[in-house]
Formats: structure tokens, C-alpha cells, sequence
């Protein structure tokens, strides 16, 4: 078991125990301690319980960003929607069907960006928000278009703590303010400090890590998310850009492609089975319960193998039988079963991930914190707009 919620099956080798490895974490939990700040109990939020209790009165929330300031929200309000009973609409894109918003009802913005100077984030909000709304901006201490914005329309503004980077910003005020104001619980997210004392957590972290890089030195670099739960959809889009952008450098990296099984069974497994071995996998299940179950007086004959089956019965069957033909054909693989969907569970989640991609961008020699090439298309982008003179 890697937590009590959390059964892991470790990729299927010799254990790879590194002391190397189990010193350099403990020198990014140090060394990168501030970053790693909003995992603990202990962080203090920008906002305020006051700011809190005046919003809690909306039931549609509007929430503005892109990347690491929203992905991380996504995850959580589909991780745990069944415990939710508010909406929050996600705006993360460029959408030529975006419209702009004739109900006149007051609504709840949340605008969030680190740098304020977002220009995807910026057109979203000048076509979306309206003055006689409600606007919260999440952005950092400095001199930008957002917080320049947030003045205008006299809006309040929650500092964005700018050591903190976007994709690693989940469990700070960009993933809590929201989470606190649809019901969830904000202090059972945070699971680091119980983590770091959990010898079975480190250990599997540390073997994990060095399986993967042991991948990579092997020119194994596409990272297959087996994904049997669809509610943990945005749970991987978040980890897909966390580790994407984190260790994407220096001809170094890992590219992480998400599926949706069983249905890929029937599109993409071939190939996973039979193709080119240049892949490592990931099985993720969450045990569902209370799902609906098979009509017996409408099986046929052939198939009472299913009689008095659930959903979840035959999903979890299909991973099984899965696994062991990837055992039997050597394809590696590791496995998280998740029993319980809580705040508690996924925030353990979020911490292995988190610490996992660190560890591997210290051992890579990357800075797992910046994104230096993002910057060029940025750069041209402003380029190219300042010059434009297309109309149709």
C-alpha cells in the first residue's frame, strides 16, 4: 500500500533502491521548501475567511486561466464531484465559439494568472467579465495587465505568491480558494508533512523514480496513462503539463499521453500490446461503488459470466485481465487502485506527483521549475498582433 486509500503496484523489476536518490529528495525538501509549501498544513493563504464567507452565496462559479492556473481546480472539482453540489464553469481556451454573456444575473469571476500578462487569459476576461459582476483576481505582486485590470474594476485581488509556479500551484490559494468556496475541505488536502514520515510512500517513490529513469536512459519516453476512471480525467491533463513542461528541456523529457480504457481497448491497445516498445504505463483505477448492475433476465445465452456483475465489477476485471497480459508480455507497467475519492486521497496524489517529477528533473540535471522555450511563441505571438493587419 503506498497510503491507506492508495494501493501501488511499483513497476515490476528488481527493487531499484537508490541512496542517492533518497538523499536528493531530502535535499528538495529542503532546498525547495517554499515551493513545496502549500502541500503542508501549515501555509498561509493570501485570502482571507471574510473574503471566503462573502462569496459563498454563488452557485455558478466562472473560473478563468490557463494551464497550471486551472488545470489543478479541474482536477479536484471532477475527482470529487459527487461530494459537490456547486457549478463552476471552466474557461482554459482560445474558443472562436465563445460568446459573451447576455444573462443578467450577477455572477462569480475568478481570474487567475501568475504573470497577469497571460494573452489567452486577458481575451477571456475582456469578452467575459462584466463591471456589475463579482471578480476575484489571483495574480502576483507586481505591475500587470490583470492587477491593473482588477483596479479598474475595483476588484479584489489575491497575491499569487510568486515562488509558487503555476503547475505547482494546486494546493495554494489558485486550487484552494475555489475548493474552499464549492464545500471541500482545504486542510485535508494537505498531506506532505504525514507523507515525508511514511517509509512504505518513500520507498515506492524512490523505486519508482529509478525505474523510470532507467526507462529513459533506454530511450523509453512516452509515459501511457491507462486511465479506468473518468472522473480522474483532469487528475492527468494536470499531471500531463506538470510533468511535460517540467522536465521538457535540454532534449530531455518525458511525454505523458493519456487514454481512456476500456474504450481505447478497441483503438489504441494493438499497438500498446504489439507495436513499438518505446513506452512505460500506468494503470489508474478508483473503486466505484453503488454502481448499476446487469439485468439478468436480459443476458443471453454465452454470456452468464456477467450475471449479477455491477460496472465497476467488469472495469475492474478488464484491468486485471490487462495487466496480466502486460506482465506475460513484459511490458512495464505500474498500478495505483485508489479505494477511497476524497480531499485526503488527492492530495496524496498530488504530493507523489509532484515530488516524483522534482526528483526526476534534479536527477535529469533540468530545472523542473521554469519553461524557457513557452516564452518564444509568447514572444512572437505579441510580434505578430502588433503587426496585424488581416480583416475579414
Amino acid at each position: 500500500m503506498l497510503t491507506q486509500n492508495i494501493k501501488f503496484k511499483n513497476f515490476l523489476f528488481k527493487k531499484n533502491f537508490s541512496n542517492k536518490l533518497k538523499e536528493k529528495l531530502k535535499k528538495i525538501l529542503v532546498q525547495n521548501s517554499k515551493i513545496l509549501s502549500p502541500l503542508k498544513p501549515n501555509y498561509q493563504y493570501a485570502y482571507t475567511k471574510k473574503q471566503i464567507a462573502k462569496l459563498k452565496n454563488f452557485f455558478t462559479i466562472k473560473i478563468i486561466g490557463m494551464g497550471g492556473s486551472i488545470l489543478g481546480t479541474k482536477a479536484i472539482y471532477d475527482f470529487l464531484q459527487d461530494k459537490i453540489k456547486k457549478k463552476i464553469i471552466f474557461i482554459d481556451n482560445i474558443d472562436t465559439s465563445l460568446k459573451k454573456i447576455s444573462n443578467k444575473k450577477k455572477l462569480l469571476n475568478i481570474i487567475i494568472s501568475k504573470s497577469g500578462n497571460t494573452l489567452e487569459t486577458i481575451t477571456n476576461a475582456n469578452i467575459l467579465i462584466r463591471e456589475n459582476d463579482t471578480n476575484f483576481f489571483i495574480t502576483e505582486n507586481s505591475k500587470n495587465y490583470l492587477r491593473n485590470l482588477a483596479s479598474k474594476l475595483k476588484a479584489e485581488i489575491i497575491e499569487h505568491k510568486n515562488f509558487i509556479g503555476g503547475r505547482y500551484s494546486v494546493l495554494s490559494e489558485v486550487g484552494m480558494l475555489p475548493a474552499e468556496l464549492i464545500g471541500l475541505n482545504q486542510k485535508k488536502f494537505k498531506q506532505l508533512n504525514n507523507l515525508v514520515k511514511n517509509k512504505t510512500f518513500i520507498n515506492e517513490l524512490i523505486n519508482n523514480v529509478s525505474n523510470i529513469l532507467k526507462f529513459l536512459k533506454n530511450k523509453k519516453y512516452q509515459s501511457i496513462i491507462l486511465n479506468y476512471d473518468s472522473k480522474s480525467e483532469n487528475l492527468f491533463k494536470w499531471y500531463q503539463q506538470l510533468v511535460a513542461e517540467s522536465l521538457g528541456k535540454k532534449s530531455k523529457g518525458i511525454l505523458p499521453i493519456i487514454t481512456s480504457v476500456p474504450k481505447d481497448n478497441h483503438s489504441l491497445m494493438q499497438l500498446f500490446l504489439d507495436g513499438p516498445k518505446k513506452s512505460f504505463y500506468t494503470f489508474f483505477y478508483v473503486d466505484q461503488k453503488n454502481t448499476l448492475k446487469i439485468n439478468n433476465n436480459k443476458i443471453l445465452p454465452g454470456y452468464e459470466f456477467i450475471k449479477n456483475k455491477t460496472i465497476n465489477n467488469i472495469l475492474y476485471s478488464q484491468k486485471l485481465a490487462t495487466e496480466k497480459v502486460f506482465r506475460e508480455k513484459k511490458i512495464p507497467f505500474r498500478s495505483f487502485e485508489v479505494s477511497r475519492r476524497d480531499e485526503k486521497t488527492l492530495g496524496e496524489l498530488f504530493c507523489f506527483f509532484i515530488l516524483e517529477t522534482i526528483l526526476l528533473g534534479r536527477s535529469l540535471n533540468v530545472n523542473p521549475f521554469d519553461q524557457p522555450s513557452v516564452e518564444l511563441i509568447k514572444n512572437e505571438t505579441k510580434k505578430i498582433l502588433i503587426n496585424f493587419n488581416y480583416q475579414k
